[in-house]
């Protein structure tokens, strides 16, 4: 091992040591809400060396492809863990009022004992609500942003519209899709659709018209029909944007969701779980459904993004990893 990777690592270790120990020290008699200089001297020492660990680690340029993904995993998942470190000694040693900012043990023994009631808030909140809007939304901007790539009056006027209408805020549709729709998943379906249609439309018609006039005067060359030049050069040339409309999407249909609960629901679901809990000041169980949504979003923003690695003639941004 080099001498950066020697200190990459020694830094790491003293970081992750020096949090755990302030962690558990934090919830000794005596330091737990009348912590002194000391102990948060500690704290910012331990926060100096995760800092300089990370900076260390992102310096390093291993050789192998696979030391390479473990270096770049490795600094989010070190800051990461010494936030929680800092989170939890900080709310300890300080004796912050678990109604204000509950510690991070609390919010993981809460999200360990109400995990019936997160799952049945995830299927109803994600499955159910989400999921059908964002593959509705979509679909449909994608169908329309294909006829009005056909239509030159709707290319003219509709990706102006587009670019407004997606400006609505989801606070004023939501009460509108209750009314319309009830108050079971079908309305919070429908503010997901509707969010999720405009950024749809619009990047793919950015997508469509991004295709150089060199490219179209070939396909022209050979004869091709608009199916033919549809599929083999415009569509490809419009997956990087596609995709962007995919991902961004991937988080908005969440928030569409959660948000759409406040406004009514059935006694299921993360909005309405948020809500409910926050007026009863049960912050552990706000926060522990603020990390099920966290985790959800992620896990469905990674499915879009391995479905776009895995796509052929992916645009060269991607295709280093």
């Amino acid at each position: 091992m080099s001498r950066q990777e020697i200190r990459a690592v020694g830094l790491t270790l003293a970081a992750l040591a020096g949090g755990a120990s302030l962690a558990l020290l934090a919830h000794r008699p005596g330091i737990a809400g009348e912590a002194q200089a000391g102990f948060w001297l500690g704290a910012g020492l331990v926060w100096l060396a995760a800092t300089l660990a990370a900076r260390d680690l992102a310096a390093l340029s291993p050789r192998s492809r696979l030391a390479r993904h473990a270096a770049a995993l490795a600094v989010p998942l070190l800051l990461g863990l010494l936030l929680l470190v800092l989170w939890e000694a900080v709310t300890v040693g300080a004796g912050v009022p678990v109604v204000l900012m509950p510690p991070p043990s609390i919010v993981a023994s809460r999200f360990a004992t109400a995990l019936p009631v997160l799952a049945a808030d995830f299927v109803q909140t994600c499955l159910k609500s989400a999921l059908p809007g964002y593959v509705i939304g979509c679909g449909a901007g994608f169908a329309t942003a294909l006829l009005a790539d056909r239509v030159p009056f709707l290319r003219r006027g509709l990706l102006p519209v587009a670019n407004f209408a997606s400006a609505l805020p989801i606070i004023g549709i939501a009460p509108i899709m209750v009314m319309w729709f009830g108050f079971d998943w079908p309305s919070k379906a429908a503010v997901v659709a509707v969010m999720t249609f405009f950024p749809m439309l619009v990047q793919t018609g950015v997508g469509f018209a991004a295709t150089g006039r060199i490219e179209r005067d070939l396909m022209r060359t050979y004869a091709a029909s608009h199916l033919r030049t549809l599929i083999s050069l415009r569509l490809p040339m419009a997956l990087p944007f596609i995709f962007t409309a995919l991902k961004v999407n991937a988080t908005l249909a969440l928030i569409g969701a959660i948000v759409a609960e406040f406004f009514g629901t059935p006694i299921v679901g993360m909005g309405f779980r948020i809500s409910i809990e926050a007026a009863r000041l049960s912050l552990d169980m706000v926060w522990a459904e603020i990390v099920l949504a966290a985790l959800a979003g992620s896990a469905f923003y990674g499915a879009v993004v391995l479905v776009e690695r895995a796509m052929p003639g992916r645009q060269p941004s991607m295709r280093a990893g």
